[in-house]
């Protein structure tokens, strides 16, 4: 039994780069060099006995660069079958071609869920042209793992390097997806900065709902996630680092620190993720 499940993993690509490969970016989110491949990362997680979940962003509609990391994630996964968990990613203004990807990532791949980014994507996931990818999550039992709040992406470029955070914010976005198929679980990852407190009314209100923690350090935390999260929601809480932006050494060192109540910190490092991927760990 690992002693953590990180839901929040950017892995390095086919190229050997990762979020953070950019000096730029490593002065933003001051963290040091990235892993040099995906076996500096697997033995890195497997000396903290942690499992994770990995993935990739396919934004090539916006982007114009070319995505074909599903396999490349589905590799890592059988090379590390009891260090990591796949998720999928496919671009959603793809239409039919996204939503086939979405299913051979399921069916073929065995992808646990499917990870999507609006600010990069640049896609409103209630608009209804995009309904039929939560469809076909929803009928292949995929938690989707989508994007809220501010993003370090872009921070500090000229004009946030065309990020637009319009696209994030919980509600209506991510609220009516979550109305219109109750059979979805979704997971806004990172607190939802600056539309926190739509984040935990949206987590009271629909039981279909989770959120990760990465991207910020448990130390600054807002008080009322840490009371929501000890009480109203605390069985839909989960832990995650963004690596390598944030390394799951610092965040752990800083939880240990945050006033979580004793039985809610178990719950939030390893059984609601355990739930809710359906893990039987047993034999870990």
């Amino acid at each position: 039994m690992p002693r953590a499940i990180d839901f929040h993993i950017h892995p390095p690509n086919e190229r050997g780069e990762s979020l953070t490969s950019s000096s730029e970016a490593q002065r933003y989110f001051r963290s040091g060099p990235p892993p040099s491949s995906v076996e500096e990362m697997a033995e890195y997680y497997a000396r903290l006995d942690i499992m994770g979940v990995i993935f990739d962003i396919d934004a090539e509609t916006v982007t114009g660069r070319r995505y074909a990391s599903n396999d490349h994630i589905a590799g890592i996964v059988q090379r590390y079958p009891s260090q990591f968990i796949g998720f999928g990613s496919v671009d959603p203004w793809k239409g039919k071609a996204a939503v086939n990807e979405t299913r051979r990532c399921a069916q073929e791949l065995g992808m646990r869920g499917m990870k999507f980014m609006p600010s990069m994507q640049r896609f409103f996931a209630n608009e209804e042209r995009f309904y039929p990818l939560w469809e076909v999550c929803q009928e292949l039992g995929l938690v989707v793992l989508i994007h809220s709040g501010t993003t370090g992406v872009g921070a500090g470029a000229p004009g946030g390097g065309g990020i637009k955070l319009k696209y994030t914010q919980p509600i209506p976005y991510i609220d009516d997806v979550a109305a219109d198929f109750p059979g979805l679980n979704i997971v806004m990852a990172h607190p939802a900065w600056p539309w926190q407190e739509e984040q935990l009314a949206m987590l009271v209100h629909k039981p279909n709902l989770y959120m990760d923690l990465s991207g910020w350090s448990p130390k600054y935390f807002q008080p009322s996630l840490i009371q929501y999260a000890n009480n109203l929601i605390s069985e839909r809480v989960l832990f995650g680092s963004d690596y390598p932006v944030i390394m799951p050494e610092r965040w752990l060192a800083d939880f240990e620190q945050a006033p979580f109540k004793d039985e809610v910190r178990p719950m939030i490092l390893l059984e609601n993720a355990k739930r809710l991927l359906g893990l039987d760990l047993s034999g870990s």
